[in-house]
Protein backbone atom coordinates (compact mmCIF):
# COMPACT_ATOMS: atom_id res chain seq x y z
CA UNK A 1 0.00 0.00 0.00
CA UNK A 2 2.93 2.49 0.94
CA UNK A 3 4.25 1.66 -2.76
CA UNK A 4 1.03 2.57 -4.17
CA UNK A 5 0.77 6.00 -2.35
CA UNK A 6 4.35 6.71 -2.93
CA UNK A 7 4.05 6.10 -6.40
CA UNK A 8 0.93 8.62 -6.88
CA UNK A 9 3.28 11.14 -5.35
CA UNK A 10 5.68 10.83 -7.07
CA UNK A 11 3.54 10.31 -11.13
CA UNK A 12 1.99 13.68 -9.82
CA UNK A 13 4.62 16.10 -10.54
CA UNK A 14 6.21 14.10 -13.29
CA UNK A 15 2.42 14.33 -15.17
CA UNK A 16 2.29 18.33 -14.41
CA UNK A 17 5.21 18.51 -16.06
CA UNK A 18 4.54 16.56 -19.39
CA UNK A 19 1.81 18.51 -19.32
CA UNK A 20 3.33 21.87 -19.35
CA UNK A 21 5.90 21.12 -21.70
CA UNK A 22 3.22 19.95 -24.15
CA UNK A 23 1.19 22.64 -23.83
CA UNK A 24 4.53 25.14 -24.13
CA UNK A 25 5.20 23.20 -27.58
CA UNK A 26 1.85 23.93 -28.53
CA UNK A 27 1.06 27.41 -27.11
CA UNK A 28 4.76 29.01 -26.72
CA UNK A 29 4.67 31.99 -24.21
CA UNK A 30 1.36 31.96 -23.62
CA UNK A 31 1.78 28.92 -21.38
CA UNK A 32 4.23 30.96 -19.36
CA UNK A 33 1.55 34.18 -19.38
CA UNK A 34 -1.49 31.76 -18.19
CA UNK A 35 0.63 30.48 -15.31
CA UNK A 36 1.91 34.12 -14.04
CA UNK A 37 -2.01 35.30 -14.16
CA UNK A 38 -3.50 31.98 -12.16
CA UNK A 39 -0.84 32.61 -10.29
CA UNK A 40 -1.38 36.07 -8.87
CA UNK A 41 -5.16 35.37 -9.11
CA UNK A 42 -4.57 32.51 -6.15
CA UNK A 43 -2.40 34.90 -4.47
CA UNK A 44 -4.88 37.62 -4.10
CA UNK A 45 -7.86 34.70 -3.26
CA UNK A 46 -5.59 34.26 -0.46
CA UNK A 47 -5.16 37.46 0.57
CA UNK A 48 -8.96 38.40 0.26
CA UNK A 49 -9.76 35.10 1.84
CA UNK A 50 -7.47 36.32 5.09
CA UNK A 51 -9.42 39.66 5.19
CA UNK A 52 -12.65 37.94 5.23
CA UNK A 53 -11.84 35.13 7.86
CA UNK A 54 -12.71 37.62 10.57
CA UNK A 55 -15.98 39.05 9.15
CA UNK A 56 -17.45 35.97 8.51
CA UNK A 57 -16.88 34.56 11.71
CA UNK A 58 -18.18 37.02 13.86
CA UNK A 59 -21.46 37.45 10.98
CA UNK A 60 -21.77 33.23 12.41
CA UNK A 61 -21.63 34.07 16.11
CA UNK A 62 -23.77 36.76 15.46
CA UNK A 63 -26.42 34.82 13.86
CA UNK A 64 -25.43 31.92 16.38
CA UNK A 65 -24.23 29.46 13.50
CA UNK A 66 -22.11 27.41 13.84
CA UNK A 67 -18.17 29.18 13.66
CA UNK A 68 -16.54 25.78 12.02
CA UNK A 69 -18.40 26.10 8.84
CA UNK A 70 -16.74 29.67 8.39
CA UNK A 71 -13.62 28.12 8.45
CA UNK A 72 -13.69 25.24 6.58
CA UNK A 73 -15.45 27.46 4.29
CA UNK A 74 -12.36 29.88 4.31
CA UNK A 75 -9.98 26.91 4.44
CA UNK A 76 -11.20 25.61 1.54
CA UNK A 77 -10.50 28.90 -0.29
CA UNK A 78 -7.41 29.62 0.89
CA UNK A 79 -6.31 25.59 0.02
CA UNK A 80 -8.02 26.20 -3.53
CA UNK A 81 -6.07 29.44 -3.69
CA UNK A 82 -2.68 27.82 -2.85
CA UNK A 83 -3.42 24.77 -5.61
CA UNK A 84 -3.77 27.88 -7.79
CA UNK A 85 -0.38 29.44 -7.12
CA UNK A 86 1.51 25.87 -8.06
CA UNK A 87 2.37 26.13 -11.46
CA UNK A 88 0.42 23.03 -13.27
CA UNK A 89 -2.65 22.47 -15.19
CA UNK A 90 -3.78 19.81 -12.83
CA UNK A 91 -3.47 21.60 -9.44
CA UNK A 92 -5.39 24.65 -11.11
CA UNK A 93 -8.35 21.97 -12.31
CA UNK A 94 -8.33 20.74 -9.02
CA UNK A 95 -8.26 24.35 -7.40
CA UNK A 96 -11.97 24.98 -9.68
CA UNK A 97 -13.54 22.15 -8.52
CA UNK A 98 -12.78 23.18 -5.09
CA UNK A 99 -13.98 26.73 -6.15
CA UNK A 100 -17.22 25.42 -7.67
CA UNK A 101 -18.44 23.09 -5.43
CA UNK A 102 -21.07 24.91 -3.20
CA UNK A 103 -21.35 25.58 0.56
CA UNK A 104 -24.65 23.70 2.31
CA UNK A 105 -25.95 27.07 4.27
CA UNK A 106 -29.21 25.38 5.44
CA UNK A 107 -29.45 24.59 9.41
CA UNK A 108 -26.91 26.89 10.27
CA UNK A 109 -28.18 27.67 13.68
CA UNK A 110 -27.99 24.63 15.89
CA UNK A 111 -31.20 23.34 17.32
CA UNK A 112 -30.27 23.91 21.37
CA UNK A 113 -31.06 27.22 20.96
CA UNK A 114 -34.26 28.81 21.54
CA UNK A 115 -36.64 30.79 18.63
CA UNK A 116 -36.96 33.94 18.19
CA UNK A 117 -40.10 34.21 17.42
CA UNK A 118 -42.80 34.30 20.12
CA UNK A 119 -45.50 31.17 20.64
CA UNK A 120 -48.16 33.30 19.98
CA UNK A 121 -48.43 36.26 17.73
CA UNK A 122 -51.11 38.64 19.92
CA UNK A 123 -48.16 38.56 22.73
CA UNK A 124 -46.99 42.20 22.88
CA UNK A 125 -43.48 42.19 24.82
CA UNK A 126 -42.55 44.70 27.34
CA UNK A 127 -41.75 46.16 30.29
CA UNK A 128 -44.14 45.95 33.67
CA UNK A 129 -43.38 48.00 36.45
CA UNK A 130 -46.65 48.16 39.59
CA UNK A 131 -47.25 51.41 41.47
CA UNK A 132 -48.93 50.95 44.37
Amino acid sequence: MRLIVTLAFLAFPIAEIWILINLFHQYGGWVLLYLVVVGLLGLQLIRDEKLLLSGRMMQSLSQRGNPMKAMFGSARNIFAGILLIIPGVMTDVMAAVLLLIPINTKGQTPLNYPSEKAANDDVIEGEFRRED
